[in-house]
């Protein structure tokens, strides 16, 4: 595969998967649009694993405690309904493209007693089979592209209402197959990642008159060291797709048969935002804060670097300071941090506790990514066993996300939960 190919799947996982590889001052302007999208490293991280979320628009922080809480929120563990439980996820990746790009996900966990659970992941993403040409078109070799990420899971009850959970993540990068570009060996990136979660849990909430179980949820995820995919990289080392969620749910216990959840998640990036540049007299003008920082220093930054736009004068000229740069619009900045934010939003109705049907939608700003879609999933249960899937339907056409399909199988294993009469399957 010749470099421009390589970098071009990897930009195709960027815009239609979730975040993906950044470097310093890669933004990318549009006149119209102004677009500045931020991009990680490893963006199948970032992936929604399971079909009860991927059905909900992605809203999963506040959602009751199952296996696939290892990866939307490890605290919740401690109000699971089941004492232990292991689920396996199977999504095919963006079918709009390609035919064989899939991310297979394995979780479970075991509560040891009322406050302790432990738990544990494995993800496996396959980019499918790719032919390595040289930039001439010359055939190099066929290779299969992969990554995966090991989680480990630990979660404590503080309280009956309160809890806190901790991953520990290793992340294998395996793009190039070790591939020489341009002169330059390529090896796979490896990092090692931690998530820190908090949960208040109220079983006894009322809303309007109608009681139901009540959730507030935050999670910090993937905060680790920076990517290289070759010895020379030097300082060109990408970020993990550190990110902040805070969710928010509520269980409507109607009467023993009906229940029906609302869920809503704030999600954003913890990642600095790229430089801008614009063409003054001929030559690239860049302005906003320098993505090339630590990672503790990027997390702090992210929520203040964002470039803004160019102010003009009357004429349509860009206004210069006494100190040679040019002023950034009033307000321009802090209206940019605001669209770095993203919204997921879910409904979820079980009858029963044997049969659920679920609804949702997600936004992302246009200028950060464009990701908008609704979402429709299903859920059948029978004693220890369960099964989901759930389907993707983009807002926008040619969308490569659109007709998403995802499935998991999940069994419990074990006694019932300290939680069992009162938390929502």
């Amino acid at each position: 595969m010749s470099r421009n190919r390589l970098y071009s799947l990897c930009l195709s996982m960027i815009a239609f998967g979730a975040t993906a590889q950044q470097g310093a001052g890669s933004g990318v302007v549009d006149d119209d649009l102004q677009l500045n999208t931020i991009t990680t490293a490893v963006p199948f991280v970032s992936i929604t694993p399971d079909s009860r979320a991927g059905g909900m628009g992605d809203a999963g922080t506040a959602l009751s405690g199952s296996s696939t809480s290892v990866y939307w929120n490890t605290s919740m563990l401690t109000f699971a309904e089941e004492k232990s439980e292991i689920s396996l996820s199977y999504t095919p990746w963006l079918r709009q493209l390609t035919n064989d790009i899939h991310l297979s996900y394995l979780s479970g966990y075991y509560q040891l007693n009322d406050r302790h659970t432990v738990g544990g992941a494995l993800r496996y993403f396959s980019l499918g089979e790719i032919t390595f040409t040289d930039n001439t078109g010359g055939y190099i070799r066929d290779d299969k592209p992969s990554e995966f990420e090991f989680t480990g899971a630990y979660a404590f009850r503080l309280s009956d209402k309160l809890s806190l959970g901790m991953n520990g993540k290793f992340i294998y990068s395996n793009l190039t197959g070790g591939l020489i570009v341009s002169g330059v060996e390529t090896r796979p990136g490896i990092a090692g990642a931690a998530d820190v979660s908090f949960t208040y849990f109220n079983e006894d909430a009322k809303i309007g008159g109608v009681k139901g179980a009540y959730t507030f949820a935050a999670t910090v995820n993937n905060v680790g060291n920076k990517i290289a995919y070759s010895s020379s990289a030097g300082d060109a080392r990408d970020f993990l797709p550190m990110n902040l969620k805070i969710g928010n749910s509520f269980r409507a216990d109607f009467d023993k048969y009906n229940k029906l959840t609302f869920a809503l998640d704030v999600q954003r990036l913890l990642v600095p935002t790229p430089q801008k540049f614009e063409v003054i007299d001929g030559e690239a003008y860049y302005y906003g804060t320098s993505s090339n920082v630590g990672v503790v220093k990027g997390i702090v930054q992210s929520f203040s670097d964002a470039p803004g736009q160019l102010a003009k004068d009357e004429s349509g000229n860009f206004i210069e300071n006494a100190d040679g740069g040019y002023e950034v619009q009033k307000g321009s900045r802090f209206k940019e941090e605001l669209t770095e934010f993203n919204l997921a939003l879910g409904l979820e109705y079980w009858y029963n506790d044997v049969f659920a049907l679920r609804g949702g939608m997600f936004y992302e700003h246009p200028t950060k990514g464009n990701r908008q879609f609704i979402n429709l999933g299903a859920g059948f249960k029978y004693n220890a066993f369960g099964i989901d899937i759930s389907y993707l339907a983009a807002l926008k056409r040619n969308n490569p996300l659109a007709n998403t399909l995802r499935f998991t199988l999940r069994m419990a294993l074990g006694a019932k939960g300290s939680n069992s009469a009162n938390t929502a399957p």
